[in-house]
């Protein structure tokens, strides 16, 4: 069963999948962030913390690709062209923060292969909490710029 959406046709089982995704990635940042709280960390697990960090990074990549690649951006642009270098500077924020968050991976990884130290972990838990504010307020700009072309396209300034 496909859905004709203007000129795009989308495939609902395809649509059911990016939904799926986007569940797993809120759930697998949900883990992280419960995992990296100050009064879990002296008990952290550094193997489950790696393993749940390269799950979330695969995750990353794939929802920003999603967005890039079905028109999140375009379809925002299309009926607001206004709003295109807001929709360009948010798009090119998706490489900084997947290499931001890929230097976190890394970071925590090193926790495996060294000498565990309380300050180690502590630079952990502080880059991801830092990480995850970044990425909340990337993820609430580009809600802010749907809803803006959202609104020019049906006029709702009034």
């Amino acid at each position: 069963m496909s859905i004709i959406a203007g000129t795009v046709t989308v495939n609902a089982a395809f649509l059911q999948e990016i939904k799926e995704d986007a569940r797993e990635f809120r759930q697998l940042l949900t883990q992280a962030t419960a995992m990296l709280e100050p009064a879990q960390l002296p008990a952290l697990d550094c193997k489950c913390l790696v393993d749940l960090l390269g799950k979330l990074r695969d995750q990353l990549a794939l929802h920003f690709t999603l967005e890039e690649a079905y028109g999140y951006f375009e379809d925002a642009i299309d009926a607001a062209p206004r709003l295109s270098q807001q929709a360009e500077t948010l798009r090119n924020q998706h490489q900084s923060l997947f290499a931001e968050f890929c230097q976190l991976v890394e970071l925590s990884e090193q926790l495996l292969y060294h000498e565990v130290g309380e300050e180690r972990i502590e630079q952990v838990a502080r880059r991801f909490q830092r990480f995850r504010a970044e990425l909340q307020l990337h993820e609430s700009r580009e809600h802010e710029l749907i809803l803006a072309a959202f609104n020019d396209d049906i006029g709702g300034g009034d």
